[in-house]
């Protein structure tokens, strides 16, 4: 794999097409990448001791690594 976790990445494919950012992890055997700011989620999280009142957690979700391609630093 060309792409490492730290590089600077730029969205090639699907809703966030044309984003830059950061990659925050990389998984070889999936093929996959999370790219910081890219493919938002909201997970709705059940109330608990720590998080009393419950709601909703954004978080950024894997894509494909053929949706992006490293920029030049």
């Amino acid at each position: 794999m060309q792409i490492k976790k730290g590089d600077l990445v730029k969205v090639i494919a699907g809703d966030d097409k044309g984003k830059v950012g950061k990659v925050l992890a990389v998984y070889p055997k999936k093929s996959m990448v999370v790219v910081e700011g890219c493919k938002i989620v909201k997970k709705s999280m059940k109330p608990t001791d720590d998080n009393p009142k419950g709601g909703y957690l954004s978080k950024e979700m894997p894509m494909h690594i053929s949706n992006v391609k490293k920029e030049e630093e």
